[in-house]
């Protein structure tokens, strides 16, 4: 695993994992061309949330504009330090637009622009998945007047749909040097919908199951994520514990990671936040390395890590 010296606040390294309190763009710099397998990672979303007051936070900005630059200097190391023919995804959604700040309701396209600025550094497009949301509860949460019912009563030319996330998925050009390969299929199915009844079987062309589970995957709008698991809730923090005021769902990541990963591949997030991408590798037997600049977050991620780490120390012991 990567040691970072003289910029890293605190780090712990175990053998399967190496979680950096840092700035992830001096790590990134640290790591070796071609290193990584995968990345999985939800930036911060421009301005929309500010998680710290240092100037190397992300989400610490004047506008998308300000964000986009600063993302910049991550952006080409993923680039070099990912495996050529290997993925990238990202999570993000648009960011509405208000009189307040922006002069005008409306949608401003962060997912666009993450894209064409990932475009510029040499990635290719290779997928996008939307994820559906309830408006009901977006509209309870943030009282938009665009999801109000009462709007289509005065003006209903002021009604929109309610913003849903995506994951978009980035590939570096070139040949894979280790092939991604499912065997007879896919095992096991993550969602919320009832898993396939249909047998599994040795051969892949005739795995029902396989086939049953890749129809739902290959959906360009994934129904089936439970949005309410994720680490915030899987642990039931209490009210003065610390919170991730967005982390990404475990049934995504752990979905992306079975889909584009083997076994014992190296995933990397430059915003580790509370662990979840970490805590989803560390599952499904994979290595994972992250950096988390906020301190509160690092020492929950080191927790959940470390929790996910555990059972894998206890096997090998026998």
């Amino acid at each position: 695993m990567i040691q970072a010296e003289g910029f890293c606040v605190d780090q712990v390294i175990e053998e399967n994992f190496a979680i950096y309190n840092c700035d992830c763009v001096d790590l990134a710099k640290t790591i070796p061309d071609d290193k990584i397998h995968y990345m999985i990672y939800s930036p911060p979303f421009a301005s929309l949330f500010t998680y710290s007051n240092s100037d190397r936070d992300m989400g610490n900005c004047r506008d998308k504009n300000d964000f986009l630059k600063h993302f910049e200097f991550l952006a080409g190391n993923l680039y070099r330090i990912l495996m050529p023919g290997r993925l990238m995804s990202f999570h993000v959604m648009n960011l509405p637009a208000t009189i307040t700040s922006d002069g005008y309701i409306g949608i401003k396209d962060l997912r666009g622009d993450l894209i064409r600025l990932f475009e510029g550094f040499g990635f290719i497009l290779h997928s996008e998945v939307c994820i559906w949301k309830d408006p009901l509860v977006q509209a309870t949460r943030t009282k938009v007047l665009t999801l109000a019912h009462k709007q289509i009563s005065k003006d209903s030319s002021r009604c929109a749909q309610g913003l849903p996330d995506y994951v978009i998925t980035m590939r570096k050009p070139g040949e894979n040097p280790e092939a991604v390969s499912k065997g007879r299929g896919f095992e096991q199915y993550i969602g919320e919908m009832d898993e396939p009844t249909s047998p599994k079987t040795n051969d892949p062309r005739g795995n029902k199951y396989s086939h049953n589970v890749w129809q739902r995957y290959a959906s360009p709008v994934w129904f089936d994520i439970r949005q309410t698991r994720t680490l915030n809730e899987r642990l039931a923090r209490e009210k003065d514990d610390e919170r991730h005021m967005c982390p990404l769902q475990l049934d995504v990541i752990e979905r992306c990671i079975d889909l584009w990963t083997n076994e014992g591949d190296t995933i990397f997030s430059p915003f580790a936040g509370i662990g979840s991408e970490g805590y989803g590798a560390l599952n499904m037997n994979r290595k994972f390395i992250g950096a988390e600049l906020k301190k509160s977050y690092f020492y929950c991620a080191v927790k959940n890590i470390t929790e996910a780490s555990a059972p894998k120390k206890q096997l090998s012991l026998f």
